[in-house]
Formats: C-alpha cells, structure tokens, sequence
C-alpha cells in the first residue's frame, strides 16, 4: 500500500526525510572541513617549516597556527558552516579556545620530538606537527561543529 505525502513513517522503515537532511548536511560539512583542513595543515606545514630557518620551533609554531587558523576559522564560519546562527565575532572566539589547544598540544609534540631526536632537522619536526594537527583536527571539528556552530539559523 503507498503512503500519503506527509504521512509518518513507521518505526525500522526507511528513513525519513529529516534524517536523510542532516545526513547531507553532516556529509556536506565533513567534506569542507577536510579539504580546509588539508589546505590549512599544508599552509600552516608550510609557514613553520619556512619561519624554522631563522626562529625557534615553539615560536614557529605560534606564528604559524595563529596566521592559519584565522583563515581556517573563517573559511570554515563561511562554507563548511555556513548556515549556522553564529557570526565572526562568536566563531573566532569559539575557535580561540580551540586554537589554545592545538598550540600546546602541537608545540608539545615538537618539542618532545626534539628531544627524543635532537638532531632532527626542521623537516621531520615539520611531518610530527603536520600528524599532530590531524589529531588536533578532528576534536576542534567535533567542538566547532556541537558547540560553537551547534544552532542551525536555517536548513
């Protein structure tokens, strides 16, 4: 028997539409956060491996991540989340808590692999930042995406 437009779908049929939105939207927004965050991990791999000539790692790393995740916030605030009821102002903030983190976490990183391997050069402290920022990537998705971007304004 067909069921009308508009009908409920009962419990363990197909999904319903609502679900099927969210899971695009979720999709939609995975797939934009990844390519700004391969984009922003390059960019960032970059900036430190090129300021590591002529600074020391922990400062690097600083100048770095605080260049790259202005950028990485406002891309993301304009495509990944872009229907989210949060302007610049609570994005950048949200995102400076985040951006706290990912600096101790990845700085700690670096310097514990100095330490491990004094004689590193600034290209392999260069890959642990990079696999350090992936780590750091996903829990700063998680947060940006329940807690600062967490109100949709519109579908």
């Amino acid at each position: 028997m067909a069921r009308l437009k508009g009908a409920p779908v009962a419990e363990g049929a197909a999904p319903s539409r609502m679900s099927a939105v969210r899971r695009a939207v979720w999709s939609r927004e995975v797939r934009w956060f990844v390519a700004i965050g391969v984009a922003s991990t390059a960019g960032q791999a970059s900036l430190y491996w090129a300021l590591r000539l002529w600074w020391p790692p922990v400062a690097a790393n600083l100048v770095s991540l605080l260049v790259l995740t202005v950028l990485n916030t406002e891309a993301n605030r304009r495509l990944t989340f872009r229907n989210a009821d949060a302007g610049p102002l609570r994005a950048h903030l949200g995102a400076g808590g985040l951006f706290l983190l990912g600096y101790l976490v990845t700085s700690g990183a670096v310097l514990w692999f100095r330490h491990e391997r004094p004689g590193a050069s600034p290209a392999a402290e260069t890959v642990v930042l990079a696999a350090t920022s992936v780590v750091v990537t996903v829990v700063r998705f998680l947060v940006l995406r329940l807690a600062v971007f967490g109100r949709r304004a519109r579908p």
